[in-house]
């Protein structure tokens, strides 16, 4: 037998084992695994002592801005940035200019990133409610990761790019959708059996409690959450899962961030509804009374919450609420960060620092390493309907591979970021443990930091069942 490659000496861990072995690859996939050598002939010996060897690790919530304002991102620096991180897969957003709202921009949109991506990549389709309806069964069938509901977001009427601050006097926006028109969203993507995402903030009561808030004249950080509650979230969620219920669709809530958010998904999955939450590392590292120190740069939607929220969050993943982190990677310049927090955009970059910071939560001792492969590789794999191929070590998967070397110990630098957007709300933060080779279907497109491979990645689809 002849090995591609081989990666002895390490511990491979799963969210089910921790066990010292070798991993054999041949054409791209795993092609046994033994705690004993075996013999053939190898091209490539990777030396993993005294570093862990991960299931490759997925990002699910990446929006690249391609094709739209690549001068902030585009796939090609995005998916750079995700293989930095240790993210062998990502699944990237539909807003993108013009989005991914049928079979044929789907098609397009692979087209386009497939050339530029150095990992291996999905695609959320967007829902649009009545302008796209008819579409979405034919879009799940070319092959959507999910489907993605922006709620409560009003629409434009030529480009159907999202507008973030509705007023009723636009004249050339569609009106966020009604309840009826929701619930009707829910139905349609309920019959294609994909999960759909929802970002869950009440536009209404925000847009209502943002004009009372600004009418002070207030702009600082604390004005934002007054103006984006609580209960922005709880009341959406309830509803979400409501519609769920009622339509049979597998809700799948983005960025949770609230303390009574992760109380409503923890009772609706006692009653066996079928969803699933993620959060971001924002919410799990950062709180209101760090914006003083860290400023603009952490302005996101939904906002950062409190302390009370960020404990329930850590209860929530240890508890199983929560099954899922993603990184909400939404990259802006510099100058458009630097302004007045009404008017500033929300969002930073975030795949390539998630996983660093997760693996400095497992060396504080806030998770274990297994569960940190369950979060961000099996879990998402089995929900999206890409495992066994993707999120696992297994013979005959796909050689997606994460080694992590958790005695390392390194300085987050925003200029050292791969993405073009070179901030982040970590900047000098010291961290132990680091992702030091990415592994992309046997490939190394990653290692000790740098990039060393061209641009190799395909298109994923959920397996039909």
């Amino acid at each position: 037998m002849e090995w591609d490659v081989v990666i002895k000496n390490g511990t491979i861990v799963t969210p089910g084992a921790t066990y010292k072995a070798s991993l054999y690859i041949k054409d791209g996939k795993i092609a046994a695994i033994s705690d004993q050598p075996l013999e053939g002939t190898v091209k490539k010996e990777t030396d993993a002592a005294g570093k862990y060897i991960l299931p490759g690790l997925i990002d699910v919530h990446v929006h690249s801005r391609d094709p739209g304002p690549t001068y902030k991102e585009d796939f090609f620096t995005s998916t750079q940035a995700a293989a930095a991180g240790g993210i062998t897969t990502i699944f990237d957003m539909p807003n993108t200019t013009p989005p991914t709202r049928d079979a044929e921009s789907f098609r397009r949109q692979v087209a386009n990133l497939t050339p530029k991506a150095h990992v291996d990549f999905g695609i959320w389709g967007i829902c649009l409610g009545h302008l796209n309806n008819k579409d979405i069964p034919a879009l799940a069938e070319a092959g959507v990761i999910g489907f993605k509901y922006f709620w409560g977001y009003a629409i434009n009427k030529k480009t159907f790019q999202l507008t973030y601050n509705y007023k009723a006097d636009m004249d050339d926006v569609i009106a966020p959708f009604s309840d009826g028109e929701v619930y009707e969203i829910f139905q349609t993507v309920a019959k294609t059996g994909q999960v759909l995402a929802v970002h869950a903030e009440d536009s209404s009561l925000i847009l209502k409690l943002t004009d009372q808030v600004k009418k002070t004249g207030r702009t600082d950080y604390d004005a934002l959450l007054e103006g984006r509650p609580n209960l922005a979230e709880e009341a959406t969620v309830q509803m979400g899962f409501s519609f769920s219920r009622a339509s049979g669709a597998r809700l799948h809530v983005l960025h949770v961030t609230t303390a009574e958010g992760v109380d409503a998904i923890q009772q609706a999955k006692k009653k066996g509804a079928p969803v699933s939450a993620e959060t971001c590392p924002h919410y799990l590292f950062l709180t209101n009374k760090d914006y003083p120190k860290v400023g603009p740069v952490m302005k996101i939607y939904p906002p950062v919450k409190y302390e009370k929220d960020q404990e329930r969050l850590w209860q929530g993943i240890n508890d199983g609420t929560i099954t899922i982190i993603s990184s909400d990677h939404a990259p802006h310049t510099p100058e458009e960060k630097n302004g007045d927090l009404w008017s500033i955009p929300a969002g930073m970059p975030g795949t390539e620092t998630m996983a660093p910071l997760m693996l400095n939560a497992v060396s504080e001792g806030r998770i274990t390493l297994q569960q940190l492969t369950a979060l961000l590789s099996e879990n998402p794999a089995k929900r999206f309907g890409i495992y066994p191929e993707k999120g696992s070590l297994e013979v005959g998967t796909d050689a997606d591979i994460t080694i992590v070397d958790m005695n390392k110990e390194a300085v987050i630098k925003a200029e050292n970021l791969h993405s073009k957007s070179k901030i982040t709300a970590y900047d000098g933060w010291h961290i132990k443990g680091v992702p030091v080779e990415t592994i992309v279907r046997g490939e190394t497109v990653m290692k000790d930091g740098e990039i060393v491979h061209k641009p190799l990645g395909h298109v994923v689809k959920p397996q039909k069942s």
